[in-house]
């Protein structure tokens, strides 16, 4: 059914996410076969391919409500402990409205005017550019921005990234992102696991076989074989492994522009939303934090060979859907004020006069023109 308009859209993206998600825990027991094999290799290694498929799968069905009991068992101890988690790694602490009021009231204007439950709300002190929300339950729900956003945002952007992560919340996306990097992080660890123990055991073919005269009997002369089947299983942990990420990045990319969509819906300000993702473009790179955490932040900065490898839709691309949906202006990419000025635009609503162009956009003049042009667009001063 095609979608049409923005509510309709994520009506859509849930279904195509639950489907996604619903493949991604396939990819567990894709992982338990590829196990199989090579357990079967190293009981009997003179046995035929027809031979150890047929084995493996039936250690499959054995295992398969083991493997399913576990990977519900992990889920639920993320469920309890992964804000913990996350928080250790990211070092980021509650506030209140007494600690930070700017922050504190633009979000709960927000929530009031949409009936929304009132998140907790957290902040990380750190330089980057960054925010993101989590939780998987009502009591859990959380925003989380860095000390660098507070100070480059002016309350405009500020709301419109807020407005952002409440919209993660709105449709259930910090839930999906949260048991899809739990799974994932399955896949990848038995990944990680079954390579080591691949490497670092040495295996060699040919061995005696172990199992009763009459299976020896059977596959007499098929040696061969069990190469085979360590390439077919080596193949199909690699494959898990890299759906696994795909399916994390086709997750992730959708939902930005979604967020974004609401932010806007939520704010009513396009141009704010803007603003905040010009300043915050290729700013937001976390230190120390995980991949995981990095999938849940508002921008994941990649450069170069990595980009093949985002989570998130480029700025360019997330501004240009905002320009020709949303009636936005886009400034183009920006230089960041000074920490002083920043400092000053937390406690307002204008934005200070920008700094002349550095690094590779530079060009000698000032990012909002000629010393001699007036501010245009969403920048220009209100008389």
């Amino acid at each position: 059914m095609a979608a049409y308009g923005l509510y309709t859209h994520i009506a859509s993206n849930k279904t195509r996410s639950m489907l996604l998600l619903a493949g991604l825990f396939l990819l567990i027991y894709v992982m338990v076969f590829a196990g199989a094999l090579i357990g079967e290799v190293v009981v009997n290694s003179n046995g035929s391919v027809a031979y150890y498929i047929n084995a493996a799968t039936r250690d499959l069905i054995k295992a398969l409500p083991f493997a399913t009991i576990g990977a519900v068992l992990w889920i639920v101890i993320a469920y309890f402990g992964h804000q913990k988690m996350i928080d250790s790694i990211t070092g980021s602490e509650s506030v209140t409205r007494q600690e930070q009021p700017r922050l504190y009231n633009l979000l709960e204007n927000l929530c009031i005017s949409r009936g929304i439950p009132m998140p907790k709300l957290k902040v990380m002190d750190s330089d980057a550019l960054n925010a993101f929300a989590t939780g998987l339950n009502p009591r859990q729900y959380s925003v989380t921005v860095t000390t660098g956003l507070l100070r480059a945002l002016n309350d405009d952007e500020m709301e419109a990234v807020l407005g952002h992560e409440l919209t993660h919340i709105r449709n259930g996306d910090v839930q999906l992102m949260v048991v899809a990097v739990i799974i994932a992080g399955v896949v990848g660890f038995a990944a990680e696991l079954f390579f080591r123990i691949f490497i670092n055991s040495g295996f060699r073919f040919g061995g005696s076989p172990s199992r009763s005269s009459s299976s020896s009997d059977n596959n007499k002369g098929s040696g061969g074989g069990a190469v085979i089947v360590i390439i077919i299983a080596v193949a199909l942990i690699a494959l898990a492994w890299a759906l696994s990420l795909v399916v994390r990045f086709a997750l992730s990319r959708s939902r930005e522009l979604l967020a974004d969509a609401g932010s806007v819906e939520l704010t009513k300000n396009p141009d704010a939303m803007i603003s905040a993702l010009r300043k915050i473009e290729n700013r937001g790179e976390l230190p120390g934090a995980t991949s995981a955490v990095m999938e849940m932040c508002i921008d994941n900065p990649r450069e170069g060979f990595a980009d093949l490898f985002a989570t998130h839709p480029s700025v360019d691309s997330r501004v240009a859907a905002l320009v020709k949906f949303a009636g936005g202006h886009d400034p183009g990419r920006m230089a960041l004020p000074s920490d002083t000025d920043a400092a000053e635009v937390s406690n307002g609503t204008e934005t200070p006069p920008l700094p002349p162009r550095s690094g590779p956009w530079s060009n000698g003049k000032s990012l909002a023109g000629s010393a001699q042009e007036p501010l245009r667009g969403p920048w220009s001063r209100h008389a």
